[in-house]
């Protein structure tokens, strides 16, 4: 798994992770475990496992830390 913080979140149900390599990940809050999309904060520590989507790379597997 890697590991990355929250970067941003949006009201419609994504965000995006920081994962310290220049490129934010994408994901969706179906792509949560454990969490709620609403518990979650920007700058929270996160795990996930990177993933393909039909639009490009997306976290799957997306829980805190």
């Amino acid at each position: 798994m890697a590991e990355g913080r929250i970067k941003k979140l949006t009201d419609k149900g994504f965000g995006f992770i920081d994962t310290g390599r220049g490129a934010d990940m994408f994901f969706h809050m179906s792509n949560l475990e454990g969490v709620r999309f609403d518990d979650l904060r920007e700058g929270q520590q996160v795990s996930y496992n990177p993933g393909r989507g039909p639009k490009g790379e997306r976290a799957e597997n997306v829980r805190p830390i």
